[in-house]
């Protein structure tokens, strides 16, 4: 008998296409903005996340769905926000896709209700995450100068289909020894045009501007602002 190759991989992702084209197009019924936050373990997305949601809940209902292959210790510490948090646990799965994400929604909103803004807490690494489209308004790629300039050229597609990156904790710039201008042209070569955001929740530096960058865009969605 001849072998057969299967192509699962390709069944799988066109299984989540579909999901997430559901997912688009609930969260544009609701006017709901969905941004989904990818990075490598340790670059600070928890701490920005926890931030951005204390921030916006000024002005916009919010929530937030996190994702972990074990422990709810983000979730712990983005529930601080005050906003209600659902923590998505993983498992040996190393992303979230977009049936989990409709999973939480059943549960975390069983009345139909969702916020004005969504944001998604993906599982820490910039593999398998980036692979994956949840519905989101905004795909944010999340590195510090922690970890060196070399990440974009390292981990390709996770920049080439994000709509921004932030690069966090640049007060440890200096100590680090960080090449800045090696960090963008990087960037640049991987995904030319890309918005670059420069920031340090910790000590708020940078901090307006990511945040007058994103209220635009939920005020533009949920039609406060007229489009274009």
């Amino acid at each position: 008998m001849p072998l057969r190759l299967l192509d699962v991989q390709q069944s799988i992702l066109r299984k989540n296409t579909t999901l997430a084209l559901d997912l688009r197009e609930r969260f544009s019924q609701s006017g709901t903005y969905v941004f989904n936050f990818l990075s490598s373990p340790g670059a600070g997305k928890t701490t920005l996340l926890e931030e951005t949601l204390r921030r916006l809940a000024e002005r916009y209902t919010v929530a937030a769905l996190v994702g972990d292959q074990a422990t709810d210790n983000d979730a712990v510490r983005l529930a601080r926000s005050g906003a209600p948090v659902r923590q998505i646990t993983t498992g040996a799965e190393c992303r979230l896709d977009a049936q989990m994400i409709t999973g939480a929604l059943s549960d975390f909103a069983p009345s139909g209700d969702l916020p004005d803004a969504l944001a998604i807490e993906n599982v820490g690494n910039l593999i398998c995450p980036a692979e994956y489209d949840l519905g989101e308004d905004l795909r944010v790629v999340v590195f510090s100068v922690t970890e060196g300039e070399d990440k974009p050229l390292k981990y390709p597609l996770a920049f080439a289909t994000a709509h921004v990156a932030v690069l966090s904790k640049i007060d440890l710039s200096t100590a680090c020894g960080f090449d800045r201008a090696s960090a963008l042209a990087n960037i640049e070569r991987v995904h030319p045009s890309l918005p670059v955001l420069e920031l340090s929740a910790r000590t708020g530096e940078g901090m307006d501007r990511w945040m007058a960058f994103l209220n635009e865009r939920i005020a533009t969605k949920r039609g406060m602002i007229p489009a274009g």
